[in-house]
């Protein structure tokens, strides 16, 4: 089979706005969850009916998707891909949420992108008329939506990072950002001498009790609100977990010395990021890094920026582990 011709990937490149409005809308639809739970094949004037949808309409999106491997159609019968069950609400690293909260909150603002590149303001912030997270924190609804989306796909990527990783020494460990504490739990299995802070703005709190008590943990895992950039809980270990690419460098440096002051010279510091590998070749972190160029004043680094960020906060880095997920754990302890 002889290679696409140039001009045949860049209509695809440029075609990607269609096919993730494409995406979003079947999975806003429920297509791939009523197709999971039929547990075989529908036709489409039965997933019409479920979903709501025009049966036309609804036959020419599946066709098109079925092409992009999402879906099997065979005559007028319908069958759910291994790509597409991702969609379903049910599925084990379900990506429902984050297709729809993608669409629902970044597409609009990405069609400033050359707002940013001409100015350095996060085309979120002129689209929006203000930062990004102000705007999702306005809303108590969106707020959740943002919080389940991200720790569904983090949750998912992050799945087996800390196999076999030996946590650092030290009994309290506070995890900065924590969202719905699920990191934390993680790192507290087969630890049953440690405790547990759980850190994060006052809304985002009720997710993370739920948790810890469907984990048993509430009995020695404390949640606790506040603002990352005035002040921390004091810890022997402090865990930002995909909360430094998040912000700028100024604001990054800020938090690590708010956590540098409570922990004191010794504490240990645990990131967990993606780490932008020199070079040319496709990582998650690149991609992730276009979404920050567009929505945040925040960035994927390189472990060379890391050390850089760290050292202005007062912090040496110890070592890089890498891990067989995307995300590699920097070790660190303040001076």
């Amino acid at each position: 089979m002889n290679p696409p011709k140039p001009t045949d990937v860049m209509m695809q490149l440029m075609g990607g706005f269609q096919v993730s409005q494409a995406v979003y809308v079947a999975a806003k639809l429920d297509v791939p969850t009523i197709l999971d739970e039929a547990g075989g094949p529908l036709t489409v004037s039965e997933l019409a009916g479920k979903s709501g949808a025009q049966v036309p309409q609804l036959r020419r999106l599946l066709r098109t998707l079925a092409s992009l491997g999402l879906f099997t159609l065979e005559g007028d019968r319908v069958s759910l891909a291994p790509i597409g069950a991702t969609l379903s609400r049910n599925a084990s690293a379900s990506l429902y949420g984050m297709a729809v909260m993608w669409m629902e909150t970044h597409y609009a603002p990405f069609s400033d992108l050359l707002h940013t590149l001409r100015t350095g303001e996060p085309a979120a912030t002129h689209h929006l008329g203000k930062p990004f997270f102000d705007w999702v924190n306005e809303n108590p609804d969106r707020s959740q939506q943002f919080s389940d989306a991200m720790a569904a796909v983090t949750s998912g990527l992050r799945t087996g990072a800390f196999d076999d990783y030996p946590v650092p020494d030290g009994e309290l460990i506070a995890d900065i950002g924590g969202a719905d504490g699920s990191v934390l739990v993680e790192l507290l299995k087969g630890l049953p001498d440690r405790r547990g802070i759980v850190f994060d703005l006052p809304p985002v709190l009720p997710a993370a009790r739920s948790t810890l008590a469907a984990q048993g943990l509430d009995d020695r895992v404390e949640v606790v609100g506040g603002d990352f950039f005035d002040s921390v809980p004091v810890a022997d270990i402090y865990v930002l977990s995909y909360i430094l690419h998040d912000w700028d460098d100024d604001a990054a440096i800020r938090l690590l010395r708010t956590a540098a002051k409570a922990g004191g010279p010794g504490a240990r510091v645990l990131i967990v990021e993606t780490i932008v590998p020199d070079g040319s070749e496709p990582h998650l972190a690149k991609m992730v890094d276009l979404t920050m160029l567009g929505m945040l004043t925040g960035m994927e680094r390189s472990e060379k920026e890391y050390q850089s960020l760290l050292n202005a906060a007062g912090i040496s880095i110890d070592r890089v582990v890498s891990t067989r997920t995307p995300f590699s754990i920097i070790e660190a302890t303040v001076n």
